[in-house]
């Protein structure tokens, strides 16, 4: 279910998901509404991508070892 907020770029939390290959993992949560976020400013060494729910919360998929 969506939620509201009177701040829209709040944070109500923060999620680091580790997973296993990043590029299938993005497929299948595009799939299911997430969306990915293009603009991002990655450090030139990260290690993870930054997706955005159905609500706009950010999140991250973290490249597991």
């Amino acid at each position: 279910m969506p939620t509201t907020s009177d701040k829209p770029h709040r944070h109500r939390h923060h999620l680091d998901l580790t997973v296993d290959n990043v590029d299938a993992e993005i497929e299948r949560l595009v799939a299911l509404g997430a969306q990915t976020v293009p603009d991002w400013d990655y450090e030139e060494d990260a290690d993870y991508v930054v997706l955005r729910d159905p609500d706009g919360n950010a999140f991250c998929l973290v490249q597991g070892s």
